[in-house]
């Protein structure tokens, strides 16, 4: 192998790994609309979820204060080292992000983007919510799920989703992206979401997890009456049901997908209280 050979071989990027569910965004004038989603002034602390080949990293990197990268791939946070090791303001952190403390990483306020792998993007999602949050997160996803997040109550595709970002956050769809931007393409349509948390939550901090639990248990029974399902997540009486109802101006006959964010936050602290 000759030496030039030797340096285009270097050069390679590692290969795709489709168990990460790895496709990689390679149009710029996409990635350039992604990073100004986040509205940066030079002075953040950036968090980049999979930063993959870094093409977004590259924009990132000359817009931010301090970048911090969350790889899983080994091969590729070698490279994503190698390439930003002459540049302190660019962190480099293999591990996986579901077990990372996004908020003590940062060490302070912080803003969240990434093109998150469309296997584990729920998951993330909800991660990221737990406090410290960070001051707005932009997310390139699954169209659909970008839908769900955005979702009103009564249309398809409002769900627990919806209900436990919406009870935290504003989230606004800004633009979708064609298959044919990455490298590989996916086989479905992606969107980029931004979510912005709300300056008063509808949930307070102690609230969240039993708040999110019952949201999840009530969209498992959608499609049965809230009096129904109610008797069945707290093991009430069709008389205890119908009074908590009545005390949360709720229509008995009412089914999950027509409520809220605010009506199951008010329904559950009603239960509290009883």
């Amino acid at each position: 192998m000759t030496d030039p050979d030797r340096r285009a071989e270097s050069r390679r990027p590692p290969p795709v790994r489709k168990s990460l569910g790895q496709h990689f965004l390679a149009d710029r004038r996409i990635l350039q609309r992604i990073v100004d989603a986040l509205e940066l002034s030079g002075r953040e602390t950036v968090i980049e979820i999979g930063p993959g080949r870094g093409s977004l990293t590259e924009l990132l990197a000359a817009r931010a204060r301090h970048l911090i990268l969350v790889e899983y791939d080994r091969a590729l946070a070698a490279d994503l080292r190698a390439r930003y090791a002459a540049t302190p303001s660019v962190t480099i952190v293999e591990a996986d992000v579901l077990q990372v403390n996004l908020g003590e990483l940062a060490s302070g306020p912080y803003s969240l983007i990434g093109n998150v792998p469309y296997y584990i993007t729920t998951p993330i999602l909800f991660h990221a919510m737990t406090p410290p949050r960070p001051d707005r997160a932009v997310y390139l996803v699954q169209r659909e799920v970008a839908e769900r997040i955005v979702a009103a109550p009564s249309s398809e595709a409002y769900g627990a989703l919806s209900v436990n970002v919406q009870a935290l956050a504003t989230p606004t769809l800004l633009f979708r992206v064609a298959p044919g931007s990455f490298q590989p393409p996916p086989k479905v349509e992606s969107a980029v979401v931004r979510i912005d948390p709300l300056a008063k939550p509808l949930v307070m901090p102690e609230e969240e997890a039993p708040f999110s639990r019952f949201v999840r248990e009530a969209f498992g029974m959608r499609r049965k009456q809230l009096r129904r399902v109610i008797r069945s997540l707290w093991n009430l009486s069709a008389e205890q049901a119908e009074m908590l109802l009545g005390r949360c101006a709720i229509d008995p006959a009412s089914r999950p997908e027509t409520l809220s964010p605010d009506d199951f936050m008010r329904l559950l602290r009603e239960k509290r209280r009883a």
